[in-house]
């Protein structure tokens, strides 16, 4: 965070960096708090934190696992957005784009909690949509594919041997899509808003078929 910060800054951009665990509701709503008032004109939150751990089937998943992807994926995607809302209802203007996952629609094998969490956070997105429309205030979901990131490391737990396979004999998205995806959402003009956007790789057409070469 320090490098990157260092190389906005050299940009001309100015940064503030306020690292904290987004699965602690007591570090989220301290961080938050401690944020200068002249930081608290927040115009976009991008809640961007989520994992999946393991791929074990439901009857055999291990419960810390389940505990580490609700906590990230739903319970602290609730935890920041419930500090920042209020100050972008404050400020009568405001941006939330939630990163979730072609898993928030669709259900595969060995998906189970991690889907779960995603549905959750489809839902979640709706709701706030729903809520915050009359504060004009957006809200837009972006639901990547394969991307390769650290993400399948994570899931495998830092096997890099099958996290490679999930990306083998495809040209799966990266980071720079997405980031290309979230840019794009939060630059439209003030009227518009991308409330559900789904992008995957052209091999790609739903969780389990991909036309690998």
């Amino acid at each position: 965070m320090e490098a990157l910060a260092l190389k906005l800054k050299t940009e001309g951009t100015e940064v503030f960096i306020l690292p904290f665990d987004i699965q602690d509701r007591t570090q989220v709503e301290s961080a938050i708090d401690s944020l200068p008032q002249e930081w608290k004109g927040i115009d976009v939150l991008v809640n961007n934190a989520g994992l999946a751990a393991g791929r074990d089937s439901i009857q055999e998943g291990k419960v810390d696992n389940w505990e580490r992807m609700l906590d990230t994926n739903v319970k602290g995607l609730l935890y920041i957005s419930r500090k920042i809302m209020p100050l972008m209802i404050a400020n009568k203007k405001g941006h939330i784009v939630n990163i979730g996952s072609t898993a928030g629609r669709e259900v595969y094998p060995g998906g189970n909690v991690y889907c779960a969490s995603k549905h959750a956070v489809d839902a979640i997105s709706k709701g706030m949509r729903i809520d915050l429309v009359q504060h004009g205030i957006k809200v837009t979901q972006i639901r990547p594919g394969l991307a390769e990131t650290e993400f399948s490391l994570v899931r495998f737990d830092g096997d890099s041997e099958s996290a490679k396979k999930v990306y083998s004999d495809i040209e799966p998205l990266i980071g720079d899509d997405v980031a290309e995806m979230i840019g794009f959402a939060v630059s439209l003009p003030e009227h518009v808003c991308i409330n559900d956007l789904e992008v995957t790789c052209t091999a790609q057409a739903t969780s389990t078929i991909v036309n690998r070469k």
